[in-house]
């Protein structure tokens, strides 16, 4: 991974400590815990990234434990 990405944290963060921080690193989007930014990171194809953040839009993504629609 380039050590020139640049790592966004969500504006919703706050100062709450359950955040990820996300990166685009060419076609790929890297997904990092802000709390321990030395630990791997995910990696996701941009394509599969967007796919997810549109059903988190959508709503078509269940909380842990219940059966989406």
């Amino acid at each position: 991974m380039d050590e020139a990405v640049v790592w966004r944290k969500s504006s919703r963060s706050l100062a709450q400590s359950n955040c990820v921080e996300v990166a685009v690193d060419g076609g790929v989007v890297r997904v990092r815990d802000s709390k321990n930014p030395k630990q791997p990171a995910l990696s996701f194809r941009a394509s599969r990234w967007r796919e997810f953040i549109e059903a988190v839009k959508g709503g078509d993504l269940a909380p842990a434990g219940e059966a989406a629609d």
